[in-house]
Order: structure tokens, then C-alpha cells, then sequence
């Protein structure tokens, strides 16, 4: 049985706290996809290039949906801001405005 000092172990806060769950793996497969779109647009399918173009706007709006709900769950401006290399003010003034 081991015991671990409370006063040893970080401190998060119970509406931060959330499991991680592939995170990583589910991004690189997300580039990997978006990569080969580029790739089979290259080898001349002209028709998808539209559809490539329009997946930009779409990690927009997904990046958006992504702030507006850390920020639901408690995350400051600064603590955004930092994962995004961005200032406090950047991150807000860039989604603040968003309900």
C-alpha cells in the first residue's frame, strides 16, 4: 500500500481536471489526413482544391469552438494564450467577443 503526501502532489483544480485521451495520436492522424488531401490534389485533382482551401476555415472555426469552450470550463486568457504562443490580450482579442 503506498501513501502519497497530499501536500506533494499537484493541485488542480476539480473543473480543470480531465483525462487525456489520445490527444496526440488524434492529431497526427487529423495531419496525416490533411496532408494527403494536399498530396491528391498534387497528383492533378483539380476538383478538390476548393475543398482543401475550405478545410482552412474550418480549423478555424474549430480552433474557435476549442476556446470558447476552455474558456467554459474555466481556462483563463493567459493559460490559452500560452499553449497558443500568444499573449493574454492576443487570445482575448482574437475570441473574447464570442459568447
Amino acid at each position: 500500500m503506498s501513501t502519497v503526501k497530499k501536500s506533494l502532489t499537484p493541485r488542480v483544480p476539480a473543473q480543470k481536471r480531465r483525462d487525456v485521451v489520445e490527444n496526440d495520436e488524434f492529431a497526427g492522424f487529423a495531419r496525416r489526413v490533411i496532408r494527403a488531401h494536399g498530396r491528391r490534389v498534387a497528383t492533378g485533382d483539380v476538383e478538390a482544391l476548393r475543398d482543401l482551401v475550405t478545410l482552412s476555415s474550418v480549423i478555424d472555426e474549430a480552433i474557435t469552438d476549442a476556446v470558447i469552450g476552455l474558456r467554459q470550463f474555466g481556462y483563463s486568457w493567459a493559460e490559452i494564450g500560452s499553449r497558443l504562443g500568444i499573449s493574454r490580450q492576443a487570445a482575448q482579442q482574437r475570441w473574447g467577443d464570442r459568447p
